[in-house]
């Protein structure tokens, strides 16, 4: 995917974006979803897919049989070990959300937008700038 996505002139923070998106995905669909094909455990496939659209849009997939309940995000607790993957997937994309099939199969899909979307995240979560010199002037050596 990395690859693929590169030559087609994505931005290396869109990339980095997406591969972790499809990692959220596929990790989902293996611990909460059932192969396609057969109903029974460990017989199927789970189905990835990603396209670049005229707009320069990104759309991340993966499909797999469904699972006992729908993907919602998740609100884990500060100590929880997963729980989280739906809430970076809302972070990062443009919109996500959720397309049954005719045959029972869901897909899950993701909208990154082209090109650096993250500044304005930056800029908020960065650390205040302080300058270590002028703060400790006052102190005596």
């Amino acid at each position: 995917m990395r690859e693929q996505l590169r030559i087609s002139g994505l931005s290396e923070s869109v990339v980095d974006d997406a591969v972790l998106i499809l990692s959220e995905l596929l990790s989902n669909a293996c611990r909460h979803g059932r192969p396609l094909g057969s109903r029974e455990v460990g017989d199927g496939e789970i189905r990835a897919a990603w396209r670049v659209d005229k707009a320069g849009r990104l759309t991340v997939e993966v499909t797999d049989g469904g699972g006992p309940t729908r993907p919602v995000p998740a609100t884990p607790s500060v100590t929880a070990r997963g729980g989280r993957g739906l809430n970076i997937i809302s972070a990062l994309a443009q919109d996500w959300g959720v397309r049954d099939g005719a045959a029972g199969e869901v897909t899950v899909w993701v909208i990154v937008a082209r090109g650096p979307r993250h500044d304005d995240f930056a800029t908020r979560v960065a650390a205040p700038a302080i300058e270590l010199v002028s703060a400790f002037d006052d102190l005596d050596p």
